[in-house]
């Protein structure tokens, strides 16, 4: 139904505003790109892809700006330090661009990332084996005679319509809900992680950071090293002021976060996921894909984000209706790829070689792109190779200005070669957009 969504929305002419989280969506439906971020608005002309870099790219100047108002902030701190109490006019225009930059540098939040490379018991030989399983609800046939064996550092995808079973599949898999007949053996080394669409259960109406803390203190990493309840909760996009707030009092994507967080801090080596992406933004769906992907146990997710899995999964299984569940080697987008080539019925080694062979069309789609460049105007050409040349001599001249602050200067040069980094982001900007739309007339 997304994808019908998407042809749909996308042959219409007309002016569109919508929110979601749906990546591949964002991608094929939108080209401009709202983001509210810390109380500010940012508008990016382009799709997903377009918005992530030039995000990364604010960012970084962010960073950058940041790093140079803390220089300047440390020299005047040395200047104002030494300074008598009696103040002249001079002294005091510096002194209250002191103050400036104080509060500068205050406002500002330095991007610190917390590496959750997870320390997990050991999984055994055994992990989980499903024998012949069937299940039904009267008419309704979920499992016929699946069998199944999962094998160390598997990562399963579950695709398929709503109502077809696979919430179901899932408890039968961990055993919360009985098969008709068939066999679930579960190995003794498997500590599992279930993310139900049940969401967060708890008792006692709790603070946040106090329901973490009665889980654990600290989170145990890979290198030994740990991490407290409240540093795990920021990567999760939880601030200091929401870990403190009322269970009861957080939003529905804010209940989530922390269930799927309660799952995550107690280092399961078999994840069990179901939707885990629904109700999550952007940033917290970036920090879950970090920490799947550097993850080492088994994972078997259901979800209808195909963008999260084809970053996550290689394996599928999809549900068809009427019991039958394929067994596919390889993300969602090589199935979908598959049914709509009609290449489902034959063996899984035939679909996955004429996938590579396809793979080694990319070339000469390089090659045709380089042609159409050539149907730029003369003017066009010109002033897109002058902005390639451009964009580098300006950014190498800011790294040079910001090494060059690390050194003794007065104030005044201080300032200049401030306000010359600005222009020079400034300018930058100007040409990127330029030379976004002249690139984009190449495609």
């Amino acid at each position: 139904m997304i994808e019908w969504l998407e042809e749909y929305l996308e042959a219409q002419k007309i002016t569109l505003l919508l929110v979601t989280h749906d990546r591949y969506f964002l991608d094929a439906v939108c080209n401009e790109i709202v983001e509210i971020d810390e109380e500010k608005v940012f508008i990016y002309t382009g799709n997903y892809d377009y918005f992530l870099e030039q995000k990364s790219l604010r960012v970084e100047i962010q960073q950058s700006e940041l790093q140079k108002d803390k220089n300047i902030f440390r020299k005047e701190l040395e200047w104002m330090r030494k300074q008598p109490k009696a103040r002249t006019t001079k002294s005091k225009s510096r002194q209250d661009a002191f103050v400036e930059v104080e509060d500068r540098v205050k406002q500002q939040k330095e991007v610190g990332e917390v590496s959750l490379q997870v320390k997990m018991t050991r999984l055994g030989g055994k992990i989980l084996e499903m024998k012949k399983v069937n299940k039904s609800y009267g008419d309704l046939v979920i499992m016929k005679g699946f069998d199944y064996t999962f094998k160390r550092g598997e990562r399963i995808g579950v695709v398929g319509k709503n109502g077809v079973g696979k919430s179901t599949f899932l408890k039968i898999a961990l055993q919360l809900e009985e098969p008709d007949n068939g066999k679930i053996n579960h190995g003794d080394t498997v500590v599992f992680g279930n993310f139900s669409q049940e969401g967060l259960i708890y008792k006692e109406d709790k603070r946040a950071i106090e329901y973490v803390k009665s889980m654990a203190e600290f989170f145990p990493l890979a290198d030994g090293s740990k991490i407290s309840a409240s540093q795990f909760m920021e990567k999760f996009g939880f601030s200091g002021e929401q870990q403190y707030t009322l269970l009861s009092k957080l939003s529905g994507g804010e209940k989530r976060r922390l269930h799927l967080m309660s799952v995550l801090f107690l280092n399961p080596n078999f994840l069990v996921l179901d939707e885990p992406t629904n109700d999550l933004d952007l940033q917290t769906l970036r920090t879950l894909e970090e920490f799947l992907l550097e993850y080492p146990g088994c994972i078997l997710i259901v979800s209808h984000d195909r963008y999260f899995m084809d970053r996550m999964v290689d394996h599928l299984f999809a549900f068809e209706g009427d019991g039958v569940i394929r067994d596919f080697p390889g993300n969602y987008s090589q199935y979908r790829e598959a049914f709509s080539k009609g290449m489902l019925e034959k063996n899984p080694q035939q679909i996955m070689k004429v996938q590579s062979e396809e793979k080694t069309i990319v070339p000469n789609t390089i090659s045709i792109e380089k042609t159409v460049v050539k149907k730029l105007s003369f003017k066009d050409k010109y002033e897109l190779e002058e902005l390639e040349k451009e964009m580098p001599s300006l950014q190498k001249e800011k790294e040079e200005l910001e090494q060059k602050m690390n050194g003794e200067l007065a104030y005044n040069e201080l300032q200049k070669i401030a306000d010359r980094i600005n222009t020079i982001i400034t300018l930058l900007d100007e040409k990127e957009m330029r030379w976004l739309e002249l690139s984009e007339k190449t495609n």
